[in-house]
């Protein structure tokens, strides 16, 4: 979680993620969109590039000047921008509802969010879940949480290989 939020983790970083996930890919759209200084958004656009969330690519009409594309490690933190949102959506959002709604493009419909459920199918809720150490915990962990690391492994905890990828 630590390393997560050392990426996204900041209110700017996840407005600058917000205006990607709606289209944005110019330095001065989202400077404009998100209302930024732009020193701050070159260091989070920097950023972003160095982590491989986005990808900076040269647009060949303006020289000198590009345009921030979500790499596939970006537009896999979608879910999560969207479990972000959602909870901001039930809990903080104006009484007249959230001021921006995502629609599937195919059927016209507000996204259904899933309920996450137990492995028997009941509504997941925080005292259902046992935490234990993980295939990749560091011995403080291991002693925390104890448990088998395989077990979690086994069970899919561990991410595949292509998206383990670091830079």
């Amino acid at each position: 979680m630590a390393r997560a939020m050392e990426i996204v983790g900041d209110r700017w970083s996840i407005l600058i993620l917000r205006e990607a996930y709606y289209g944005v890919k110019r330095f001065d759209q989202f400077e404009y969109y998100v209302g930024i200084a732009p020193n701050i958004l070159s260091t989070r656009l920097k950023k972003f590039v160095e982590a491989g969330v986005m990808t900076r690519v040269p647009l060949p009409e303006h020289n000198g000047r590009y345009e921030y594309v979500l790499t596939e490690k970006g537009r896999d933190f979608f879910p999560a921008y969207l479990a972000l949102k959602k909870w901001g959506d039930d809990w903080l959002a104006e009484p007249a509802g959230p001021q921006v709604v995502f629609r599937d493009r195919t059927a016209g419909r507000p996204i259904e969010y899933p309920e996450l459920r137990t492995s028997s199918g009941k509504p997941l809720r925080l005292e259902d879940v046992e935490i234990v150490a993980g295939a990749g915990a560091v011995p403080f962990n291991r002693k925390r949480f104890g448990g088998d690391a395989a077990d979690c492994a086994a069970a899919g905890a561990k991410a595949p290989a292509s998206r383990r990828k670091r830079k």
